[in-house]
């Protein structure tokens, strides 16, 4: 997948071009549809497939304290807008003067002179250009006053559209199988693997500890199971992609982690060395909440059982 960043860096030859728009935060199940039904109207054309998509997210410049947390990291969103298909993402920076153009600008500089669409898909919420006020009816009319044909796809969902809102409520409860059936894959977050405190080692689980502020959005404090993914591309091996008992939160039997961490066990391995390692952790399911035990013994005894039970989950998947 081709990436343009500015609009200058779009080739000459880029040709004609089935474009949509969107912020595209955890490319959730709705992203995704919208964005395969650009890519085959694209491939019926003969021509070029491409998303816009902003960096940062304009709340973040327009009202910061209004602006969400990111679900995912700017690797993850990548990654999910490339598998989709498409041939190219035009990241813009979002600046004040980006968030002043009108909807006419907007639609002239960027789909028409930019990308030369042919054709402009979007969901039906779609706003653009200033405060934005530009809507689906305006799309529809730029499109007649510039030449491109706009077409307007229904919601995904069962019994609501899926957002990016339900995906950051149900990762704040906890809930990552919830998230995980809205995004259509499972929620995680990337960082460098650091050294802790090595009270896991101490106790027998050896985890690998994220840094601070880890990319992309930490669920609430719990026990999970989940996957600890290598993003070594070379590696295609067993140590790759490893079953893992996840920990998030400060650790409340102890009164010396005074911020909330990330830390993975890898199921049955303490012989792996993953410092200044950049990581995955892929969140499965919750197993339960944190909990102040009244001893290591009662800590070690229910690291164990939870162990176990990550242990027959992965073994299920």
């Amino acid at each position: 997948m081709l990436s343009f960043s500015t609009l200058t860096d779009i080739p000459a030859d880029f040709g004609a071009s089935v474009v949509t728009v969107g912020n595209f935060d955890g490319v959730h199940r709705g992203h995704a549809a919208l964005l395969h039904e650009v890519v085959q109207r694209a491939t019926a054309r003969g021509i070029r497939s491409c998303a816009v998509t902003f960096e940062p997210h304009p709340l973040q410049v327009l009202h910061p304290d209004r602006a969400p947390e990111l679900i995912a990291s700017t690797t993850s969103r990548y990654e999910r807008l490339a598998a989709t298909g498409l041939d190219a993402v035009l990241v813009l920076e979002f600046t004040a003067e980006l968030a002043a153009m009108t909807p006419e600008e907007f639609v002239r500089d960027v789909f028409v002179d930019g990308l030369h669409a042919a054709e402009v898909v979007v969901g039906r919420d779609t706003r653009f250009g200033v405060k934005n006020s530009g809507d689906v009816d305006t799309l529809r009319q730029l499109g007649q006053q510039f030449g491109f044909a706009v077409d307007v796809l229904p919601d995904v969902g069962e019994d609501h559209r899926i957002s990016s809102t339900d995906v950051r409520r149900a990762l704040a409860d906890g809930a990552v199988d919830v998230a995980a059936r809205a995004l259509g894959h499972v929620h995680d977050v990337r960082g460098v693997v650091v050294r802790g405190l090595q009270r896991g080692r101490e106790l027998g689980f050896p985890t690998a500890n994220l840094g601070p502020k880890p990319e992309g959005l930490v669920p609430a404090d719990g026990v999970y199971v989940g996957w600890l993914v290598r993003e070594d591309t070379a590696r295609d091996d067993a140590e790759h992609r490893m079953p893992a008992a996840i920990s998030v939160g400060t650790n409340p039997t102890f009164d010396d982690v005074p911020e909330r961490t990330v830390e993975a066990y890898v199921l049955d391995r303490d012989d792996l060395d993953l410092y200044d390692e950049t990581v995955r952790i892929e969140f499965v399911r919750r197993l339960r909440g944190n909990t102040k035990f009244d001893s290591i013994d009662a800590l070690i005894t229910q690291m164990r059982r939870d162990v176990a039970q990550a242990r027959e989950i992965c073994r299920t998947r």
